[in-house]
């Protein structure tokens, strides 16, 4: 007979399973991967915000997807190095924690659309409207689009786990690497239809919303390029919209292959780690793609190290 813990607020985390052999080398590779992530994505930012000719609303706009690249694993990978050096029934976590690493992990997925979203329309008011761009693309609409993106996801979010929250409390043991909506409403032994109701309307309305801006948005660019006979600046819409195209094939790749293994329990380890890698994938590539693909951005920072270098020099 199983045994019940009502609303305990001391839970478990199953967490990876890793031997004596592999743990060292499995937490090497995670801290390199963080330490990677948070000097890529913060030295965008930095870098972004320091150098004036990169203040346009193509590169303000990408600062959201470095800072919720950030954001997403900074609550995630800390805590799971710190349970991959510890055995499994000392992998502890309060509730309240969990319920923060929750509403960070889905706000991280759901902030990854939404900016996404509006970089696209950024796109497409840039090579659409090309004359207008300027009056559109103002400061204050970038703000608006900032805000109106992480605004959305939330309240989206909010309600998500408000609905969790609502829930008694009749096991403590966490079947994943970190903890999600899906895993804080499980350990419930009261009805949770309507968790599953909002979690897969919420999931359908934001995919079709993302999906559909788009294909909405790259179709129109599309005929505009076909129709543009200037080969220099087709290919120039080409270069930035491929970026931001990869971008959101990354995020949908890596997600895609958590949603895959959900079906099959017998892979579960690989499950865990799909999970995990559907916050490192994008959060190591995007500054790297971004980076590769900028002109602009290579020369601020071809820049910044000639400046360096002429100063220290100079010092000497």
């Amino acid at each position: 007979m199983e045994n019940y813990t009502y609303n305990s607020l001391i839970l478990q985390l199953e967490g990876l399973t890793v031997t004596d052999t592999n743990k060292y080398p499995i937490f090497i590779s995670f801290l390199l991967t963080y330490v990677f992530i948070l000097i890529a994505n913060l030295g965008i930012v930095v870098l972004i915000w320091t150098e004036r000719s990169l203040h346009q609303p193509m590169y303000l706009l990408f600062c959201n997807l470095s800072i919720n690249d950030v954001m997403g694993n900074s609550l995630l990978i800390p805590r799971l190095l710190a349970d991959i050096l510890v055995p499994p029934s000392q992998r502890l976590i309060h509730y309240y924690e969990c319920v923060v690493q929750a509403f960070t992990t889905h706000m991280f997925s759901t902030a990854s659309h939404t900016v996404l979203m509006i970089m696209a329309f950024d796109r497409y008011v840039a090579i659409c409207n090309p004359l207008q761009y300027t009056t559109i693309m103002t400061g204050k609409m970038v703000i608006e689009l900032t805000v109106s993106a992480w605004v959305s996801s939330f309240v989206l979010v909010a309600i998500l786990l408000s609905l969790t929250l609502r829930l008694s409390r009749c096991r403590t043991l966490i079947t994943n690497p970190y903890c999600d909506n899906a895993s804080l409403f499980k350990l419930s032994c009261e009805d949770v239809n309507i968790n599953n109701v909002y979690g897969l309307t919420f999931t359908a309305v934001l995919l079709s919303a993302s999906m559909g801006s788009i294909i909405l948005t790259y179709s129109k660019i599309t005929a505009a390029c076909l129709a543009n006979k200037s080969k220099s600046m087709n290919s120039k819409a080409l270069k930035t919209c491929s970026t931001h195209l990869s971008l959101y094939l990354i995020m949908h790749m890596s997600g895609l292959v958590f949603v895959i293994l959900h079906r099959f329990p017998q892979y579960s380890d690989y499950r865990k780690i799909s999970a995990i890698i559907f916050h490192v994938v994008p959060g190591s590539l995007n500054p790297v793609i971004y980076g590769l693909q900028s002109q602009e951005i290579q020369k601020a920072l071809a820049n910044k190290f000639q400046f360096r270098t002429f100063t220290h020099h100079f010092n000497l």
